[in-house]
C-alpha cells in the first residue's frame, strides 16, 4: 500500500481525492485521487467504512493552521470523523493531520457535502494534500486566495462562465446548454460542486471519459471537468492514450445509446428514444425522417428511394431555445428531397454523408426545399452528418445531425460512430415497424371476423366487448354474434375456439359462419349444436370449441338455450335486480362427438338482462373459476345507466385481477319483450277470397295503431304474400301476424316447406311479379322453414312519431 509520488499543481489548483459515502457510512465511490492520497485501491476501499479508510480526526490548532492558507479550517465545522458518522447536515470543511502507522504525517485539506437524492449516496468528501501546493502560492499576484476550495475560488468572478456553460454538453452526458448554465451558476456563485444522478447518465464526479481527440482541447476539457466535479488536472497524456480514451469514450456512448433505445415496441416511442439519445452528447440538433410505408405500419418498402419518395419528419430534438425550430421545420411534415442534396445521397447509397461545415451555397440549396421558410440561419455554418437508418439492407429513413458552429466539427471518427449508431437504431425501428405491421394485420383480421352486432333489434337491445389476451397475440378464437330469426326472434351466440393465434381465428371464422347459416334454418338450439359438432369433426380433429346458443322470443317472453361445454350465462331479473347463474346441461365441447345436447326453456320478463361471456373473463390461473363466476354475478347486477356502462362495470370488476392471458368476449342482451297490444294475429282459410279479407284486417289494425301512413303499402304486400300462400302452398291453413315495434313486421305462415323464389317475369307473363313488388317496397324481407311449414315475412319502416314509446320497463336498473 504505497502512495504515489506527489504531483505538484499550479498555484491555486491541487489534485483532489473524491469519495462518496452512503447512508450506512460505507464507501460507494473511491477515485484515483483517493488512492494516491490515502494509499488504498478502489477494490480495497469500496464497501468499507469510510472512517477506517480516512483516519482524519479533529482539526489543526491555530498555530498549526496559520501557514498562509487562509483562515483556520477547524472553525468551519466538526471534524471529518464526526462528519463521516453523520453528525452534520450541512457542508463542512477542515484541515488536519493524517497519521497512519508506518507513514509520515500528512497535511490534509478536506471538504464534505451532504447529498439529498433518490439514491443511497449521502455524503461527498473531497480531500487534498496541502503540501503539494507550491510555497509561493499564497504570494501570487492577486494577493492570495481567501480560501482554498475544490476547483474554484470563492467570491472570485469567473470570466469564462459562459464559455464553460457552452462546453459542458461536450463532456457531460445528456446535458443541454440551459442545464449547464444552471450547474455552472451553482458551482461559481454558491461555491459547492454538483453531483447529480439519473437512470442512464454517468455520475459526473470523475468524468474520465471526456478525453478530446485534439491536444489543443485537452486543457479546456480538463478544466471544465475539474470546475464541476473537483477532478484534478492531470499532466498531458501521450497521443496513444488520447486515441485509446477517445475510442473508449465512443464505445461507451454507443453502449449507453443502445441501452436507452428500444425499451418498447411502440413505433412512436421508439422514434422519440432514437432522437433523444444523441442530443446533446453527440450532436446539438437531430432530425429523424422515415419513409411513408414505415409510418403507415405497412410492409417493407418496395425498391430504393428516389426523388419522389416522401419522407416524414417524425422527430426533432435540439438544445436551442424552445420554438426556434418548431415553426420552421415542424414535426409531421412530409417532403421529397432532390438529388443534389446530401440527404438524397445518403438514402440512395445507404452510407453516412459528412459535411464538415455547411457553406452558404449549400444552405441556400437546402433551404429551397422549404417553401416560404428561410432555414438558412438555422443551418449555415454548422457541421452536418447525415446517417441512414437501415434494416436488412433497406433504408427506412435517415437522421440529420447538426452541431453548433462553436463546437468541434464532425470528423471521420464521428462518421463511423454515426454509422454504428444508425445501424443499431435502424434495427430497433425495424422491430417496432414489424410489430406495428403485425399488430395492424391482427387488428384487421380480428375486426373482420367479429360481427357488427346491431345494438337495437325488435324486442332486444345488445352491447358487446372484446379484449385480446395479450398485446403480442391480438388474434384469438373468441366470438359473439346475433342473428335475426323469423317471428321477431333473435339468436344470441358466444363461442370460444381452443387455442390462440391465426389458426384459432381461422377456425372461429368457419364455425361462426356455420352457426349463422344453421340459425337461418331456424333449427332448435340443441339440433344446431349437434350439426355444428358434426361439422367440426369433419373439418379435423383439432377443431375444438365451446359454444352457448340461445334463441329469444320477445312475444312469448321465453329463452331456448343449449350449451356445449361453455361458461354458463347470468340472468339479471328486472323485478328485483337479483342475478342468477343459469344451470344448463353443460354438454361437451364442439368437436368431441358422441355427447347429446339438450335445449332448456327459460321464462323471462321484459327488462331482464342476459349476460354471456367466454372463460377468459372469469378464469384466472391459480384461482378457482367459482370466484370469477361469483364476481360476474355480482357485477352484472350492479345498476348502470346504459348497456355500455353495464358492460364496462363487468370488465372493470373482472379484468383488474392479474394473470389474465386469454381472450375475452362479452355479450349482454336486454330482453325488452313486445307488449301484447303491439301484436295482432289471424287464421285464414286457404281460399282465394281470403286475400281480400287479409287486406281489410291489416287496414283496420293499422288505423287502430295510428299507422295509416304505411297502410297502402302494407295492404299491397300482404295481398301478394297471402295470394302466394293460397295458390302455391296447397295447405289447409294460412296464418297472418302483424308486430309493431321499431318497424312494422308482417308474417305469413303456411304448411308448405318450399321456399318462394324471385322470378324474372317477361312482358307477357301473368305471374312472377309478386315477390319483386315485395322486394322493391319492403325495408327488408325473407323466408325460412320451420317444423310445420315455412314463414315469409317483410318489414316496413315507420315514421318516427308512429313508433311505440319505449316504456320504463325497458330502462336499466
Amino acid at each position: 500500500m504505497e502512495r504515489d509520488t506527489p504531483q505538484y499543481a499550479v498555484a491555486g489548483r491541487i489534485p483532489l481525492a473524491v469519495v462518496v459515502v452512503d447512508g450506512q457510512g460505507l464507501v460507494s465511490h473511491w477515485s484515483t485521487g483517493a488512492r494516491r492520497l490515502f494509499g488504498r485501491s478502489r477494490q480495497e476501499a469500496v464497501g468499507q467504512p469510510a472512517v477506517e479508510l480516512m483516519p482524519v480526526s479533529g482539526a489543526l490548532g491555530e498555530d498549526e493552521a496559520s501557514d498562509g492558507f487562509g483562515p483556520d479550517y477547524g472553525e468551519l465545522g466538526p471534524g471529518l470523523d464526526a462528519t463521516l458518522n453523520g453528525l452534520t447536515a450541512y457542508p463542512a470543511a477542515g484541515r488536519a493531520r493524517l497519521s497512519e502507522p508506518g507513514h509520515a504525517r500528512l497535511d490534509v485539506l478536506w471538504w464534505a457535502y451532504p447529498l439529498v437524492g433518490p439514491g443511497p449516496e449521502r455524503l461527498l468528501v473531497l480531500a487534498a494534500d496541502a503540501s503539494e501546493l507550491r510555497a509561493d502560492s499564497a504570494d501570487s499576484a492577486d494577493g492570495g486566495m481567501e480560501r482554498i476550495a475544490p476547483g474554484f475560488a470563492l467570491h472570485t468572478e469567473f470570466l469564462g462562465s459562459e464559455e464553460l456553460a457552452g462546453r459542458l454538453p461536450e463532456i457531460l452526458p445528456s446535458m443541454s446548454v440551459g442545464e449547464s448554465r444552471r450547474i455552472v451558476s451553482q458551482v461559481l456563485e454558491l461555491g459547492y460542486p454538483v453531483l447529480e444522478f439519473s437512470q442512464h447518465d454517468r455520475v459526473p464526479v470523475t468524468p474520465d471519459w471526456g478525453v478530446p481527440q485534439r491536444t489543443g482541447d485537452t486543457g479546456r476539457r480538463q478544466r471544465s471537468a475539474a470546475v464541476v466535479a473537483g477532478q484534478p488536472v492531470a499532466p498531458a497524456d501521450p497521443e496513444q492514450d488520447l486515441e485509446y480514451a477517445a475510442v473508449r469514450e465512443r464505445l461507451e456512448f454507443l453502449n449507453e445509446v443502445s441501452g436507452r433505445i428500444g425499451s418498447s415496441l411502440d413505433l412512436a416511442r421508439t422514434i422519440h428514444e432514437v432522437s433523444a439519445a444523441v442530443v446533446p452528447r453527440f450532436t446539438d440538433v437531430a432530425g429523424t425522417y422515415l419513409r411513408e410505408q414505415v409510418m403507415a405500419g405497412e410492409g417493407f418498402p418496395d425498391g430504393p428511394p428516389d426523388e419522389t419518395t416522401m419522407w416524414h419528419r417524425v422527430a426533432l430534438e435540439h438544445v436551442d431555445a424552445p420554438g426556434r425550430w418548431d415553426d420552421v421545420v415542424p414535426v409531421g411534415e412530409s417532403m421529397p428531397f432532390p438529388s443534389h442534396t446530401p440527404f438524397f445521397q445518403c438514402m440512395t447509397s445507404g452510407e453516412p454523408v459528412l459535411v464538415p461545415r455547411i457553406s452558404e451555397q449549400m444552405g441556400t440549396a437546402i433551404a429551397s426545399q422549404f417553401e416560404k421558410r428561410d432555414i438558412r440561419p438555422l443551418i449555415s455554418g454548422r457541421s452536418m452528418l447525415v446517417v441512414p437508418l437501415k434494416a436488412r439492407n433497406v433504408v427506412l429513413g435517415f437522421m440529420i445531425l447538426l452541431r453548433h458552429p462553436g463546437r468541434a466539427l464532425f470528423n471521420d471518427m464521428d462518421r463511423f460512430t454515426g454509422a454504428e449508431l444508425a445501424a443499431r437504431a435502424g434495427l430497433v425501428l425495424d422491430n417496432a415497424r414489424m410489430y406495428t405491421y403485425q399488430e395492424n394485420v391482427a387488428d384487421t383480421l380480428q375486426d373482420s371476423m367479429l360481427p357488427q352486432v346491431t345494438p337495437r333489434m325488435t324486442g332486444c337491445d345488445t352491447a358487446t366487448r372484446y379484449l385480446p389476451g395479450t398485446l403480442l397475440g391480438r388474434v384469438g378464437g373468441d366470438w359473439f354474434d346475433s342473428v335475426k330469426l323469423p317471428g321477431s326472434r333473435i339468436a344470441l351466440v358466444v363461442g370460444d375456439v381452443m387455442g390462440h393465434g391465426l389458426n384459432s381465428a381461422a377456425m372461429m371464422g368457419q364455425l361462426r359462419t356455420a352457426v349463422q347459416t344453421m340459425a337461418a334454418l331456424d333449427l332448435p338450439p340443441a339440433q344446431l349444436l349437434r350439426n355444428l359438432d358434426d361439422l367440426a369433426q369433419r373439418l379435423g380433429e383439432h377443431y375444438l370449441a365451446t359454444c352457448l346458443y340461445a334463441v329469444y322470443d320477445p312475444v312469448r317472453g321465453e329463452l331456448l338455450m343449449a350449451n356445449a361445454g361453455h361458461v354458463p350465462p347470468v340472468l339479471v331479473r328486472a323485478a328485483d335486480g337479483r342475478s342468477e347463474l343459469l344451470e344448463l346441461p353443460s354438454g361437451a365441447p364442439i368437436g368431441v362427438g358422441g355427447v347429446p345436447f339438450e335445449t332448456v326453456r327459460i321464462t323471462v320478463a321484459p327488462g331482464d338482462r342476459l349476460v354471456m361471456c367466454t372463460d377468459g373473463l372469469v378464469e384466472v390461473r391459480g384461482e378457482d373459476i367459482g370466484v370469477g363466476l361469483a364476481t360476474l354475478c355480482e357485477s352484472a347486477a350492479h345498476p348502470a345507466a346504459s348497456m355500455d356502462d353495464a358492460c364496462d362495470t363487468i370488465i372493470r370488476a373482472l379484468n383488474t385481477r392479474g394473470g389474465r392471458k386469454d381472450d375475452v368476449a362479452l355479450l349482454m342482451a336486454r330482453l325488452n319483450g313486445i307488449a301484447t297490444e303491439d301484436v295482432a294475429r289471424w287464421e285464414l282459410a286457404s281460399e282465394p277470397q281470403e286475400v281480400g279479407r287479409a287486406r281489410r284486417l291489416v287496414r283496420a289494425q293499422l288505423l287502430e295503431w295510428g299507422l295509416d301512413a304505411v297502410s297502402e303499402n302494407a295492404e299491397l304486400l300482404v295481398g301478394e304474400m297471402v295470394t302466394n300462400a293460397v295458390r302455391h302452398a296447397g295447405g289447409r291453413r294460412v296464418g297472418l301476424r302483424l308486430v309493431r315495434s321499431e318497424t312494422l313486421l308482417c308474417e305469413v305462415v303456411d304448411d308448405s316447406h318450399a321456399l318462394p323464389d324471385l322470378l324474372s317475369a317477361g312482358p307477357g307473363d301473368e305471374a312472377g311479379r309478386g315477390l319483386r313488388v315485395v322486394s322493391r317496397l319492403a325495408r327488408e324481407w325473407g323466408s325460412s322453414r320451420s317444423g310445420d311449414g315455412k314463414t315469409v315475412w317483410f318489414e316496413l319502416s315507420l315514421p318516427r312519431g308512429a313508433r311505440p314509446a319505449r316504456t320504463a320497463r325497458e330502462g336499466m336498473r
